[in-house]
């Protein structure tokens, strides 16, 4: 009997967000090597998050001037496809795989879609709003974390269904947050974890509304341990 793929049982959808993520990343690789673009090719990833990235710049051409061209909205979710590091983009691609498989099972595949583009938009206004000056937002971890929020409530519902403490449902944020904490103590911190913070926070909360029964589920569970 030949054995499955792992793949057959992948989302689509997830499977076709991973590949942005990988494929943009393998691009500039190859620039930076000079298979791709030439000379002109190393300065593919800088020119990237010039016109893909985002900033507080970006945000107040939206709420200053009123500008809601293409040009600048994409940036509130073109940016999570431009990463800095290698590491980077394998570690957002592998989260994305597994924590989209098991949300899209629970959810559903389009809303884990939603749910990636909800908590971009969500993190980058927030990151715009308390981070002054130009500095970029880039990276797929804002998303990630969105869908670590949704990871965490459906188990937080899980645990409740079960009897069990819900408090454990928030053991991976806590231990990212830990590991965030020591890299930052140990190698300086920048400004791009308010974005992380603020897509888990929308992205447990969207799942609110996202998870099987909605917000009426979750009312009628509250009601039955009142």
């Amino acid at each position: 009997m030949k054995p499955e793929s792992p793949f057959n049982t992948l989302p689509p959808l997830v499977i076709v967000l991973t590949l942005l993520i990988v494929g943009i990343e393998a691009v500039f690789q190859l620039a930076n090597y000079g298979i791709l673009g030439g000379p002109r090719g190393v300065g593919w990833r800088i020119a990237a998050i010039e016109q893909y990235g985002f900033s507080s710049a970006v945000l107040d051409q939206v709420l200053v001037r009123g500008d809601y061209s293409f040009d600048i909205l994409k940036r509130f979710v073109t940016y999570t496809f431009v990463n800095v590091q290698l590491t980077a983009v394998i570690f957002s691609a592998a989260l994305v795989l597994a924590l989209g498989k098991f949300t899209a099972e629970y959810y559903g595949s389009v809303k884990v879609v939603l749910l990636y583009l909800a908590t971009s938009i969500l993190g980058a206004t927030v990151f715009g709003l308390a981070v002054d000056g130009r500095y970029p937002l880039v990276g797929g971890f804002t998303p990630v974390y969105g869908l670590i929020g949704a990871y965490t409530y459906a188990l937080w519902l899980q645990l409740g269904n079960a009897g069990e403490n819900q408090i454990m449902a928030f053991r991976l944020i806590g231990f990212l947050l830990m590991i965030q904490l020591a890299f930052g103590l140990i190698f300086g911190g920048n400004s791009q974890w308010i974005s992380e913070l603020s897509g888990f926070v929308a992205g447990f909360f969207l799942s609110v509304v996202l998870a099987p029964g909605g917000w009426s589920s979750l009312v009628a569970r509250l009601r039955e341990r009142s």
